[in-house]
């Protein structure tokens, strides 16, 4: 089983968006802890770990350590804040958990085999309906992603929530609704403008051009 990540946190007594952006300016992430019976707990994060954490896979699905006051907490990630322009983080909010505990959380969904796809293989383009599935799971059984199969997919086919299959004591959190979550569509094709042919005039009209520009030609040599 893989080891429970640990955060290095330091609780922090002034709250508050002055206090929050003087976290900031001296390089650190204001952060919080809520959920539970006890009471919201506000600390900052080390910036250099939480980025190698954001850069994993699933930091919104998985269960960190966190040590406050003495006590070993554990949480899951619900929410993080970033910067407009820079896309730095700003804040993160953690949700407690405990043993046992039932939870939702989204997960991100990874496409396999796309090689043998006959559809994909013909030019047909996979197209990403639902990137992250919304399950319900115990928090120490939360999967780090969902895996859909594109095995023997033609273009034109889809694939349906009801198709997936969860890991054990997985469930769709929305398992009643039965979402499209991705299909193989078929390949855009460019349309090339044909350049437009001037053809000669027929008929009358032919005759009329023909004998204008004789008419203009004596009339030139006159």
């Amino acid at each position: 089983m893989t080891a429970t990540p640990q955060l290095e946190v330091q609780v922090r007594e002034k709250i508050g968006r002055g206090a929050a952006r003087a976290l900031r300016r001296e390089g650190c992430v204001p952060a919080v802890l809520y959920g539970g019976k006890d009471a919201p707990v506000h600390f900052s994060l080390n910036p250099i770990q939480l980025n190698k954490e954001l850069h994993k896979t699933g930091f919104l699905s998985k269960i960190f350590e966190i040590s406050l006051n003495g006590k070993t907490e554990r949480a899951l990630a619900r929410f993080v804040q970033f910067h407009p322009v820079t896309d730095l983080p700003l804040h993160v909010d953690f949700f407690r958990v405990t043993k046992g505990e039932k939870i939702a959380v989204s997960v991100p969904i990874h496409f396999i085999n796309e090689a043998a796809s006959p559809g994909l293989k013909r030019g047909g383009v996979l197209n990403v309906i639902v990137h992250n599935l919304e399950v319900i799971a115990d928090v120490d059984h939360i999967p780090t992603h969902i895996e859909i199969d594109l095995t023997g997919l033609e273009i034109h086919d889809t694939v349906h929530l009801k198709d997936l299959k969860l890991p054990e004591s997985v469930m769709a959190a929305h398992a009643e609704r039965d979402n499209d979550l991705a299909n193989i569509v078929a390949p855009s094709v460019m349309k090339e403008h044909e350049e437009e042919v001037v053809t000669p005039a027929e008929g009358e009209e032919a005759v009329e051009a023909v004998e204008g520009v004789t008419e203009s030609k004596e009339e030139g040599e006159a």
